[in-house]
């Protein structure tokens, strides 16, 4: 979205920066969780006696995942932070008549565009509501299991896939590679509720990076 020349502007900008700074620690403390035995924010840390695992740093792990979920509110904050201060900039627009008008930028991302790869002048505010994916299967002790995936799962954002990019199957295959160990943010449907979640492609006992099958609604 182009932001118009206005005293709101500044504060707008410093927030997009904020944002990006989120993302990218939250990609930070992922690969620590990366580090120790690729474990996710769910996988036990105990092992089968009881004690903490000796073949991982428990406390480095503990501290990534505490971190991770802290960033996860900020970031929810920093977006509403940016709603709002964008139709601060707007609303001062039209109040002084201001010749630049305001507009969604019509930018195709590719699935494995990143958050630092995208324009700093620009945001995506839309929101999305139409399921892209269906969960039909979720393996135990796989990573979709570990952050919380569950069998029937309407996934509406698969990182940067949505109803408006969103093509095939093989997008989504992409993505997972090229984000293998970092985390991706997905936003789902369950039952009627909203959820945001947050998983960690890696390699496991089982096939693949996740641990789940996934089909285009209405092609179970």
């Amino acid at each position: 979205m182009v932001i118009p020349e206005t005293s709101h502007k500044e504060e707008v900008m410093k927030l997009i920066a904020k944002k990006e700074q989120i993302e990218r620690s939250i990609n930070d403390f992922g690969q620590i969780l990366a580090a120790n035995k690729n474990v996710g924010m769910n996988e036990s840390l105990l092992d089968a006696e009881g004690f903490p695992r000796a073949d991982i740093d428990v406390y480095a792990v503990r501290q990534a995942r505490h971190e991770i979920i802290c960033l996860q509110n900020d970031l929810k904050a920093t977006m509403g932070e940016i709603e709002k201060g964008l139709i601060n900039v707007h609303a001062e627009a039209r109040t002084n008549h201001a010749t630049t008008t305001t507009k969604m930028a019509n930018m195709e991302i590719s699935p494995d565009t990143t958050p630092e790869e995208l324009p700093s002048h620009r945001i995506e505010t839309t929101v999305h509501t139409t399921p892209i994916l269906v969960v039909t299967m979720v393996a135990p002790s796989s990573p979709a299991e570990d952050c919380g995936i569950r069998k029937d799962d309407e996934i509406v954002e698969f990182g940067s896939i949505n109803h408006a990019n969103f093509r095939e199957l093989k997008q989504v295959s992409e993505l997972v590679m090229h984000r293998q160990n970092q985390p991706i943010t997905l936003k789902m449907k369950r039952q009627g509720r909203n959820l945001e979640i947050t998983l960690i492609p890696k390699a496991w006992s089982g096939r693949g990076l996740l641990g789940c099958n996934i089909v285009i609604p209405n092609s179970q």
